[in-house]
């Protein structure tokens, strides 16, 4: 299939596909307005078919991707009168054995978050039965084809990929010919839904899905994907070669697909991470940073060392061209990554501070650290904590979410037994110990997936507590300095949150107006675009921006910081504070305060480690791609950058 350059409103420009695409893509700012996007052409699609008296049949989908575009369907059927009674849908998968009103069901996903809040037909929604007999599913199967034939064929299919690059539950090893069958999930698969199963041990090893071809057989194809977990698959499935290995690479075939992506997951595309590569650039200071860091990687070689010679055979003569010599552009980019080290986080008091990434004054600084949840401070960034606790600032750390979900059910009797054995006076004795047996019956009584009773969910929020209150101790964070705001948008017991809300927005203004910090550190890793840090960081922007006329904000300056999973791009850091084999030990240290999270973590992701393994990893690889650039060798870093608000 030849790819054409395809324009969308409010979407980043296109950069024509010369080389590597060989499917339509659209990349997007971020994931709400990819969602719109997707949203108003069904929206449109529906309006048009009703306008003719036909209907129109959807494809579609569950999971993280579509969630948003199923909530602005919800407001155009509510706001602006879509009706949906023209509409057929068909589902993509479901897992088996699986019942409908079980919490990780796809029937009950899409009653939640689509049908329940429309004006479909019941009888024409279709999903996957997950309680059919086994002997009865080659024939269920076969049917669920012909309804889909019988209805006039999928006129829009909607489409997430998977990091194994399924679509639908179509695994590595699916044949481009395959139909609505029940299929064996890859183990990556089962790994990235362990959190909605509690535990990768309760996920089924079965589901059924509708074939690639079922999928092919569509008019017109959207397949969406965001953040950055997803780039590396997303590369695969639009830059690579066909394989059974990658079913997404199917989509090639397709002459109406459009990969629908937000900058995240469209970040290691050839156009987006190398663009010289794809046609000649207008070269900004930040984007020949990041040319000259590639290219120091390729030809392996500091950056002091490369030559006009290695700039032409990498597709970038031209830069040399339009800057000067290799030797110039090689300064220029080398200063500017020096200048991002600095050993002083909170700013070298007394010292030239023109080129150092935070001031000197004021010293001490008031110094605020969000953590998403309580262990998020000493995993991402435990190393500078330490080092502007050291260096003598008022260091608070604001807690935003209790993470009393990733506390396993036998640290609760643990406690509870602990707690039992030290209580004197036969009243509250006879008191916990009913608690106790209480919390036992219910314990022993939970399915995966079950709500914990308030009284366990505040059991599980205070062991976090005591934990983080452990770590600040060790770190030399007052304990008075520790905030534990308990956002309400967190506390309900599932994986699933409720929507952020004005007390939320309230409870994060109260804070920050209590504290004036002349700077505020907080999680910027945004990979899973539906996730708690994603909701914490917005929160955090919400009360900045509702405080931006205080005289403390507009001396306030906001750094960003990754977790265990990712770092930021070289090219990206704005602050790389170095860390040394003895703060190291000491991050370390403060991690293994979080007990509950020591060993084997309620919600590992994908990663199986443990998270102060994850830590150390990423900061030493940090710290050795500065070195193979050749800056000073450190032990480890920890990388930063700073967030600048528009002026409105």
């Amino acid at each position: 299939m030849t790819s054409t350059t395809i324009t969308y409103p409010n979407a980043t420009p296109n950069i024509p596909i010369k080389k590597f695409e060989k499917a339509n893509s659209v990349v997007y700012k971020n994931s709400k307005d990819a969602s719109l996007f997707v949203a108003r052409e069904i929206a449109d699609l529906i309006k048009q078919k009703a306008a003719k008296g036909k209907n129109v049949v959807l494809g579609l989908a569950t999971g993280s991707s579509p969630t948003k575009v199923y909530e602005y369907l919800i407001q155009f059927h509510q706001n602006e009168g879509l009706s949906f009674k023209n509409v057929i849908t068909f589902n993509l998968d479901e897992y088996y054995p699986q019942r409908p009103d079980a919490i990780q069901s796809y029937v009950r996903f899409m009653n939640e978050h689509l049908f329940d809040h429309i004006d479909i037909k019941k009888e024409n929604i279709h999903i996957p039965d997950g309680t059919i007999e086994e002997k009865d599913l080659s024939q269920y199967c076969a049917d669920y084809e012909k309804n889909i034939k019988k209805s006039g064929g999928i006129d829009l299919q909607l489409l997430g990929i998977g990091r194994t690059g399924h679509v639908g539950f179509n695994e590595p090893g699916s044949s481009v010919n395959s139909l609505t069958r029940l299929i064996r999930l890859d183990k990556i698969t089962r790994l990235d839904a362990a959190s909605d199963f509690f535990g990768e041990e309760n996920v089924p090893d079965r589901a059924i899905t509708m074939g690639v071809g079922s999928i092919l057989a569509a008019d017109k194809i959207f397949l969406m994907a965001w953040g950055e977990g997803k780039a590396p698959i997303v590369k695969e499935a639009l830059e690579g070669p066909i394989l059974e290995s990658i079913p997404a690479t199917f989509l090639q075939h397709h002459d109406n697909c459009t990969f629908v992506l937000d900058t995240a997951a469209a970040s290691e595309l050839t156009r987006i991470k190398t663009p010289w590569l794809v046609e000649d650039c207008n070269w900004t200071d930040n984007l020949i940073k990041k040319a000259v860091i590639w290219l120091s990687a390729k030809v392996n070689k500091a950056i002091l060392k490369i030559t006009n010679e290695d700039y032409n055979e990498y597709g970038m003569g031209n830069l040399v061209a339009e800057i000067g010599t290799a030797e110039d552009i090689n300064l220029k980019v080398f200063n500017q990554l020096q200048r991002t080290i600095t050993g002083w986080p909170g700013g070298k008091p007394n010292f030239d501070d023109s080129e150092r990434p935070e001031r000197a004054d004021p010293f001490p600084k008031r110094s605020l650290i969000f953590s998403p949840h309580p262990d998020d401070d000493v995993i991402s960034m435990g190393g500078t904590l330490l080092r502007l606790v050291d260096q003598g600032h008022e260091v608070h750390i604001a807690y935003q979410t209790s993470g009393n979900i990733a506390v396993f059910d036998d640290e609760v009797i643990r406690f509870l037994d602990f707690a039992q054995d030290t209580v004197h006076g036969p009243e509250a004795t006879n008191e916990l110990s009913q608690l106790m047996q209480e919390v036992r019956t219910f314990l022993k009584q939970k399915h995966p997936g079950d709500v914990d009773t308030p009284e366990i969910q505040k059991f599980k929020g205070l062991i976090r507590k005591g934990e983080a209150l452990s770590a600040c101790r060790y770190c030399g964070v007052k304990e008075e300095n520790a905030h534990f705001l308990n956002l309400p948008f967190y506390e309900t017991g599932t994986v699933k949150k409720k929507l952020p809300t004005e007390r939320d927005i309230q409870i994060t203004c109260d804070l920050l107006n209590k504290i004036q910090p002349h700077q505020i550190f907080a999680a910027g890793d945004l990979s899973d675009p539906h996730g708690t840090h994603r909701v914490c960081l917005q929160l955090i922007f919400d009360s900045l921006k509702r405080l931006r006329d205080q005289s403390w904000v507009k001396d306030c300056y906001l750094w960003l910081y990754r977790g265990a999973w990712q770092e930021w791009d070289i090219a990206d850091m704005e602050m790389a504070v170095p860390i040394g084999p003895k703060d190291l030990d000491r991050k370390r240290n403060a991690i293994f305060k979080h007990q509950s999270q020591k060993d084997s973590a309620m919600f590992p992701g994908s990663d199986a480690r443990e998270f102060w393994q994850r830590a150390e990893q990423r900061n030493k690889e940090t710290a050795t791609k500065y070195d193979q650039l050749g800056l000073p060798e450190y032990e480890a870093i920890e990388g930063f950058v700073r967030y600048h608000f528009k002026k409105e």
